[in-house]
């Protein structure tokens, strides 16, 4: 791995970054950058793709009223992307509104960022979201390439502790953090009514004739749905429920 470092952000806002090469490095990337603490663990997959100016709005206000403060009064580290873009950048945001102490850490693939310095490695590559506190630089050229460490990360994290993953919208990427999230064993909350593979999820598990991947993980028994339109207070009832083991810990 490589020597951890701190960036400042335009907004001022400082993060601890690390680049790691393999699995076995984790450990020690991980207390090399402070993260020695375990805790329950949220982890947060999907994107923001063609969601309606009305339901982006909700999404907010379910980070900052809900998910963010949940995340910083159970002391739970959140871990999901890392990037500028869809629930990274409404988690990052939502936890700078509300003054969030907890973790926010980001796992990205080092050939998908735009870095300070460095000519952009593909036409989409993306920055970092400036409110994470942590970032995990990994291997990989192609959106997904993050998606196994992303997994791991969590499970080193919570070790012990806790962990869920929610899935708000996103794309074919998904459903492989989704896949993920099961193998490690991780309850999954897919928030029905927010689009593309959270609803093909949501579909699947009410027994509708959806995509294949959707219904082999709604088989899985580790996925549930919750209606992210009717009542957002339910959403986090139900992660706090799979996280208050930390209680008993």
């Amino acid at each position: 791995m490589e020597r951890a470092f701190r960036r400042t952000f335009a907004n001022e806002h400082t993060a601890t970054v690390i680049q790691v090469h393999s699995f076995v490095e984790l450990s020690d990337a991980l207390y090399s950058i402070g993260l020695y603490n375990k805790s329950p663990v949220l982890v947060l997959v999907g994107g923001a793709s063609g969601i309606s100016e009305a339901d982006m709005t909700r999404l907010q206000r379910l980070f900052v009223e809900e998910i963010a403060p949940l995340a910083h009064n159970l002391r739970v580290a959140v871990v999901d992307g890392g990037t500028d873009a869809g629930i990274m950048r409404l988690i990052g945001q939502a936890r700078t509104e509300m003054g969030g102490t907890f973790p926010l850490i980001g796992v990205a693939a080092i050939g998908t960022l735009l870095l300070p310095d460095v000519p952009p490695p593909r036409p989409d590559a993306a920055p970092l979201e400036p409110n994470h506190t942590h970032f995990i630089l990994v291997p990989g050229s192609e959106w997904g390439d993050e998606s196994p460490w992303l997994s791991r990360i969590a499970s080193l994290l919570s070790d012990g502790y806790p962990s869920v993953t929610v899935v708000v919208n996103g794309g074919e990427i998904t459903f492989r953090d989704v896949s993920n999230s099961v193998q490690a064993d991780r309850p999954v909350i897919t928030l029905a009514g927010s689009g593309r593979t959270a609803d093909k999820l949501a579909a699947a598990l009410r027994g509708e004739v959806t995509d294949g991947r959707a219904r082999r993980l709604a088989a899985s028994g580790y996925v549930q749905a919750i209606d992210m339109m009717k009542n957002p207070s339910r959403i986090t009832q139900a992660i706090a429920r799979m996280l208050s083991r930390i209680f008993q810990h």
